[in-house]
């Protein structure tokens, strides 16, 4: 069996030899694409944009209060992807809080019936992990969606530019995105940073793809 390092390596050293270009989603730890950039930083010219569902700012960590899970794995390969030099959209704790799966939108998603939309009610509930002090109501958030949501509906969502490092030191701060929104540092931003989501059109989307299955 093939690597996912390897496959990684092959579809964007074609992508590069034919001059074509490839979105690569992301939606756990950045390391299998980490390696094969560390590997080969050429590899970057095969890649549209990198849109993972990766980092914290304003809304804190998940994993400590200042890291998110999927950073903190593995700090070291989200700061190499964040420095490839391909654009990078990150789609952070801050907006995908926002992608609360609440009470009523659950039942929304009951009431559109079939077997699929039954089954995506039973598994959101399920999965629901209610913290309403932090969240602001009851509901569980909807991390994963919100990749391939920006993909079909950018409008959806806002963002901002920044430059983004990874603390990589530090017994308190270690897999922190850190963000430079306001030039401070003096470099280029790096990534796309979104913050805002329209959480009703994000549902009326989501809900309408699962009962098209």
């Amino acid at each position: 069996r093939e690597h996912s390092v390897d496959v990684i390596t092959r579809l964007l050293g074609a992508a590069v030899a034919s001059g074509e270009r490839i979105t690569v989603c992301t939606l756990g730890p950045l390391t299998n694409l980490g390696v094969a950039l560390a590997r080969d930083p050429s590899l970057a010219a095969g890649i549209s944009r990198v849109v993972a569902m990766a980092g914290a700012f304003a809304a804190g960590g998940n994993r400590t209060p200042s890291a998110e899970f999927n950073v903190l794995a593995d700090p070291h390969a989200a700061e190499i992807v964040l420095r490839c030099g391909a654009p990078v959209v990150l789609v952070p704790l801050d907006v995908t809080f926002q992608a609360l799966a609440t009470p009523s939108r659950v039942a929304a998603l009951r009431a559109r019936g079939g077997r699929v939309t039954s089954l995506a009610a039973e598994l959101v509930t399920f999965y629901d992990r209610n913290d309403p002090a932090r969240y602001g109501e009851p509901g569980g958030p909807l991390h994963d969606p919100c990749v391939i949501a920006w993909l079909l509906r950018p409008d959806l969502f806002q963002g901002r530019p920044a430059h983004v490092a990874v603390e990589l030191q530090g017994s308190h701060g270690y897999g922190q995105t850190v963000g430079d929104f306001f030039g401070i540092t003096g470099k280029e931003p790096n990534a796309t940073v979104l913050h805002r989501l329209d959480a009703p059109g994000f549902f009326e989307l989501l809900w309408e793809r699962l009962a098209a299955l």
